[in-house]
């Protein structure tokens, strides 16, 4: 082995745990889902970050939050998850109402006709 190939190899080593220590402290990024508009549940937010911090997360001090709201468009909601796929964030929580859910499993109204 050749001098330079020894000093590579080294120096290589040295620094291989300084960039292990900086990927695992990567703040991890939460994804939150919901098919509200922003201020439409400040309980909602309220409780999340609550739940959070029970566990032990605090926004902006050891974990991130990316959200994005659907504004009360259930159609927008694969879009939005989508871009939260594209920006790997770490976990996806999704939220809606039970009134919404209620509202997509009620059969659709239809006509008879004696034609």
């Amino acid at each position: 082995m050749k001098r330079r190939e020894f000093i590579a190899l080294v120096g290589g080593a040295a620094a291989w745990p300084i960039a292990v220590r900086a990927q695992q402290s990567a703040m991890p990024v939460i994804g939150l889902l919901t098919s509200r508009a922003p201020g439409d549940a400040p309980h909602f937010m309220a409780a999340f970050r609550q739940g959070l911090k029970s566990t032990g997360f605090v926004e902006g001090q050891n974990v991130s939050i990316e959200y994005r709201f659907g504004e009360d468009r259930n159609e927008r909601l694969p879009a939005l998850a989508a871009d939260l796929v594209h920006r790997q964030v770490t976990v996806i929580a999704a939220q809606t109402t039970q009134r919404r859910l209620r509202h997509r499993q009620r059969p659709r109204p239809f006509r008879l006709s004696s034609k």
